[in-house]
């Protein structure tokens, strides 16, 4: 029977939200989604901007080296000041060890949190 079970980010420690440290291509890793081709990763993320001054993000999906624009899920979006979380991925499934990562144009504002549900048939 197929199930679906919530895990943690990978890049996360016990689902504490991670900070975007990186500010160039290969960005920070956020997650790295289930191996093969059966059993898929469910990716719920949200973005929030802890500091004062607007920041921008780039989103990365690969499963190796990133090419612009092929794997990217966001370029040079722009987050609020103090913003509350907002939805980047919402429901997106990945497999095949695929890589999610951001970076931003500062390395100590934005953080991620969300939700993983991963699919086993």
């Amino acid at each position: 029977m197929a199930s679906f079970a919530p895990v943690h980010f990978s890049g996360s420690t016990s689902g504490k939200p991670i900070l975007i440290a990186a500010t160039a291509t290969p960005g920070t890793i956020i997650h790295t989604a289930i191996a093969g081709a059966t059993q898929f990763d469910e990716v719920y993320l949200w973005i929030t901007n802890v500091s004062a001054a607007a920041v921008t993000f780039t989103g990365e999906i690969s499963d190796g080296s990133i090419v612009d624009p092929d794997d990217l899920f966001a370029k040079l979006c722009s987050i609020p000041a103090n913003s509350p979380p907002i939805p980047i991925l919402t429901g997106l499934r990945y497999n095949g060890g695929m890589i999610i990562r951001m970076f931003a144009s500062s390395g100590t504002a934005l953080t991620v949190s969300g939700i993983v549900n991963r699919y086993t048939p």
